[in-house]
This record gives C-alpha cells, structure tokens and sequence, in this order.
C-alpha cells in the first residue's frame, strides 16, 4: 500500500519553503537534459544543443501546464495572482507539452535544426521525466482514483484510493524503456520515436484519466482524454510519414529544416 504523511516541503532556502513537488519535476527535467545531452555526445552531435533548447523550452513548459489548468479550471481564480501562483498547486502535462513542442519547433526553425531528430532523442527521456515527477502527487496526496480495496492501494485519511500517480508512474517508466532499447538496437527512421511516444503515452494517459476523480472537464468530456486521443492521432500520422523517410536528415543540421 502508499501512504504518505510526510510533509510536502522538502527545504527552505531565504524563508521560502521548496515543496517536493517541484524538487521531483525540475529534477527529471534536468535528468532528461542531461540524458538527452550524452546522446548527443555519443552521436558526435554537439551536447550543448539541447541546453540550449532547454533554456527557451523549460520555462515555456511549466507557464504551458499552469496556464492549460487555468484556463479549464478558471471559475477557481478571483485574481490574477492566484492564476500565476504555481507554488499552489495545479499544472497540466499536457499543456506543458503542447507548449514544449511549439517552443521547440519554432526555435528549429530559427536555428534551422532538423526538429525531429531533437525530439526523438527527448521523446525518450520524457517518460523518465514523467515517471519521476508523478511521485510529487504521492507526496501532495492528490490526483488519485476513486475507491478501491487493492492491495497496493494508496490510503488518504485512512481511505483507500486507486494511486493513479503510481499507475502513471510506472506506465511512463516502461514506455521509457521501450523506446530507449528500440532505439539502440533498431536505430528507427527520423520521427519515429516521437510519434511512438505520442501514441503510448496517449495510451496510457487515457487509461489512467479514466480512474482520476480530479480531471479537467470540458462539458462531459474529460479533457486529457480528448487530448490523447488527438495525440494517438497524430501520432500514427507522423509514423506513416517517418516510414517513407519524409523528416529523414543526416545531420541535425539541415537546410530544409523540417
């Protein structure tokens, strides 16, 4: 079973407390960089192009995923300051991804880097990412399923809920190892393990939303799982393209800059 009745803060630095869950997402942040960055270094890339993504795509994640909760949840906020203020809670990966990847794709365009390729390599790391950063809802005793009298139950005031975080948790994990020993043993065409990544974790995400009794609702849809369904979309398209070479570069570098 989890239980967790710790408290939610994991230091204070010049009297400002840092909750673990903020600790656990930049810290997978950080990891999928560095991760990312050692790939690039064993390809013969240079390690630094990531970080340099990273400086614009990071922030543009986290103001996505707060500003993606606002916006379905915006009857919550009597002001501005509440709608900015992260340190109480409410982010959504989608919108961090979607964010992520409009961030990213105009700044290959900028750089002329071939966007595929960068986000192949991120599309592996990002389910480590995820799978870390689900353990900050276990510390916050939030975004769990309903009841249940599972063995691995998680317990919230001595009732018994479905750990969502866990399910997700451990989803992301096994998709990051998926992708990550198809990469190196198959070297799969350019997009591949972006679109791959799209459907899994689309999978995934709709599975697990269906258990959540905190979902964002438009109207009686459960908005998550509208997203991953046009994930899971998109994600067969890009595959259907990838197969016939269409985003296919040798360098990272290109001039069609794709």
């Amino acid at each position: 079973m989890f239980q967790y009745n710790g408290s939610r803060v994991a230091f204070s630095f010049l009297g400002i407390d840092v909750y673990w869950y903020g600790v656990l997402i930049v810290t997978g942040m950080i990891l999928a960089v560095y991760l990312v960055s050692r790939e690039l270094k064993r390809l013969g890339e240079n390690p630094d192009l990531i970080y340099d993504i990273a400086i614009w795509v990071l922030p543009a994640s986290i103001i996505g995923a707060r500003l993606y909760y606002v916006i379905f949840e915006f009857g919550r906020y009597d002001n501005i300051w509440e709608m900015i203020n992260v340190r109480d809670g409410g982010l959504a990966i989608h919108g961090g991804v979607i964010a992520a990847v409009l961030v990213g794709f105009i700044y290959s365009k900028i750089k002329r880097i071939n966007f595929f390729k960068v986000s192949d390599l991120v599309a592996i790391f990002m389910p480590l990412a995820q799978a870390i950063g689900r353990w900050g809802n276990f510390i916050n005793n939030e975004a769990h399923g309903g009841p249940t009298n599972a063995p691995w139950a998680l317990i919230i005031d001595g009732q018994k809920y479905h750990p969502t975080f866990f399910y997700e948790s451990l989803g992301n994990f096994l998709i990051f190892l998926g992708l990550f020993i198809y990469y190196r043993k198959k070297s799969p065409n350019t997009g591949k393990l972006t679109a791959l990544y799209m459907i899994f974790y689309g999978i995934l995400r709709f599975f697990v939303e269906s258990l959540r009794t905190d979902s964002l609702w438009w109207g009686p849809i459960r908005v998550a799982q509208l997203v991953s369904i046009f994930g899971i979309i998109t994600g067969v398209i890009i595959i259907y393209f990838a197969n016939k070479n269409k985003f296919y570069s040798e360098d990272f570098y290109n001039i069609k800059n794709i």
